[in-house]
């Protein structure tokens, strides 16, 4: 089954099909970047799909994977 991706604002609502662990994750990145008093008004997130697992990919370039096995999502910050 092929799934298609999509894009939202840094701050909406992430789409209702990824895991919590996702979901949590992205919570993580904004509020780290909110405290940080990070201008992200204009900021998205992409999400894609690669082998049937989400990969979220904020515009500064943190991406987050998920590992359906351990039910746990990862974040690698963007490292210029």
């Amino acid at each position: 089954m092929i799934q298609l991706g999509t894009r939202w604002s840094v701050g909406d609502d992430a789409p209702d099909r990824l895991p919590q662990a996702v979901v949590d994750a992205i919570f993580e990145v904004e509020g780290e970047l909110a405290e940080a008093n990070v201008d992200t008004k204009s900021w998205n997130w992409t999400l894609t799909w690669l082998e049937g697992k989400p990969v979220c990919e904020l515009d500064d370039g943190t991406i987050i994977e998920y590992d359906p096995e351990t039910d746990e999502a990862s974040i690698t910050p963007y490292d210029d």
